[in-house]
């Protein structure tokens, strides 16, 4: 196993760094809407959690484009590789002006549907329609971080999280706050700095792919207008367990806000706070899982069924290191740790007990994470979307009772989350075994 450690980490680290700049980004945007009111974090939560959701279906869309061309890629067929990705271009692009329309011209009908709170929905539609202009661009990224990928070329997108980044900083600060002569915007400003600094960003890396000589899947403006959309619908229909799958899970955890409505408004607010921290350690184990794909499906090419097994467990030993470091950091300093994004007294006061929660939380969820991974490198993607399916289902239909029947409160909740993950990380993990099982005996019979 030890050889497996260098490995991982060779891939891994690169996307680990490019990853924690933009949640450095995140991070810092939401201590300076904490510093407004909590009801602006919790207009915030809700307006982001829909809009994020949209935002990564494109980017799961993809993901069976990046199947396709790289199979067309390895097999020399450069013309095949280039129509895929003119129809991906060009598709996926609509599909990103359809929802900037909808998130500009009617994002109340959302807030309506999740019972977001009369005294903070004017908040979120605002924050909604300053950041439904990232939608214009978001196609586009999309397609061009499949380009990238693809042609492993992925070095300006450091460049891209870096500027992005800077820029959001600094705007937010000037924006929120009304600093160097600029009106104090509270909520808007934080929408419109990121989205100014997102587009910025994307226009970054586009003039980077026009100009670059040496991405030899690019396809031409001539070729990316009358493209047909039959590449495009093949692309996703390969890529539509993995949308599906994020897809489930960003509804149950939108389904979660919903019900944290009904208790408070503040705890729909105590939710983006709570979960924006763990999400920094999400994103290392997130890098982690995806060096685990990377290598457990090139050992699975080699039939190397050990070699599988040995690249999950180490991947595993290092995401069990980030999620002890990351909850010794919760247990020591949790009031440091949830004083950055708010000072409400009550949140301050509770921070023991929530950050531990989702401390143990992390555990499970980095289990899922890697088993997942292992799963999808032997060849079986749809079982992760069998125990998301299962997963959301759980969630929905608990958050419920607890919350409309027994009117349970937010610990509860919590608490809820981490027996989600607990329980898909045993079925993912029986699963793991069973098809290292089923896989050593079919070699043996070979």
């Amino acid at each position: 196993m030890k050889n497996y450690f260098k490995r991982i980490l060779v891939i891994a680290v690169p996307i680990m760094l490019s990853n924690l700049i933009s949640q450095l980004q995140m991070v810092i945007d939401r201590i300076f809407i904490g510093r407004l009111s909590i009801e602006s974090m919790s207009a915030v939560g809700n307006a982001s959690s829909p809009m994020w959701t949209t935002m990564n279906l494109i980017f799961s869309l993809t993901t069976g484009a990046t199947i396709l061309v790289s199979q067309a890629y390895g097999a020399k067929e450069i013309d095949k590789a280039k129509t895929i990705m003119a129809s991906v271009f060009k598709y996926s692009n609509v599909f990103g002006i359809l929802l900037f329309l909808f998130w500009l011209l009617c994002p109340q009908v959302a807030f309506h549907l999740m019972g977001v709170d009369a005294s903070i929905i004017s908040m979120s539609i605002d924050y909604a329609r300053y950041f439904s202009p990232i939608f214009i661009l978001t196609g586009v990224g999309a397609s061009i971080s499949c380009l990238l990928q693809v042609s492993q070329k992925t070095r300006i997108m450091v460049w891209y999280g870096v500027s992005r980044s800077l820029v959001n900083v600094l705007l937010d600060y000037v924006l929120i706050f009304g600093k160097f002569g600029f009106p104090a915007m509270g909520v808007k400003g934080a929408a419109l700095a990121t989205t100014i600094a997102e587009l910025l960003g994307d226009l970054i890396v586009l003039m980077y792919v026009l100009q670059t000589k040496d991405l030899v899947l690019k396809p031409a403006f001539s070729d990316i207008l009358p493209s047909k959309i039959a590449p495009y619908l093949q692309t996703i229909r390969f890529g539509a367990p993995t949308a599906a799958e994020d897809f489930a899970w960003n509804f149950g955890s939108l389904y979660l806000v919903v019900m944290l409505n009904k208790v408070s408004v503040e705890a729909a607010g105590i939710h983006s706070i709570i979960f924006g921290v763990e999400l920094i350690a999400v994103v290392l184990v997130g890098s982690i899982g995806t060096a685990t794909l990377s290598l457990s499906g090139y050992e699975t090419g080699k039939k190397n069924i050990k070699g599988v097994w040995n690249v999950v467990m180490s991947s595993a030993v290092l995401s069990a290191l980030i999620c002890v470091i990351n909850l010794i950091l919760f247990i020591v300093i949790p009031k440091p740790i949830l004083g950055l994004f708010t000072t409400d007294e009550k949140v301050l006061l509770a921070a023991p007990i929530y950050l531990l929660i989702v401390g143990l939380d992390l555990f499970p969820k980095s289990g899922n994470i890697i088993f997942g991974s292992g799963i999808r490198g032997y060849g079986e993607p749809s079982w992760m979307l069998k125990t998301q399916l299962f997963g959301t289902a759980f969630i929905i239909s608990l958050s419920t009772i607890m919350v409309l029947v027994f009117h349970m409160g937010i610990v509860e909740i919590f608490c809820l989350v981490v027996m989600d993950e607990t329980l898909r990380f045993i079925l993912n993990g029986w699963k793991l075994w069973r098809i290292r099982k089923t896989a050593e005996k079919k070699l043996a019979a070979e």
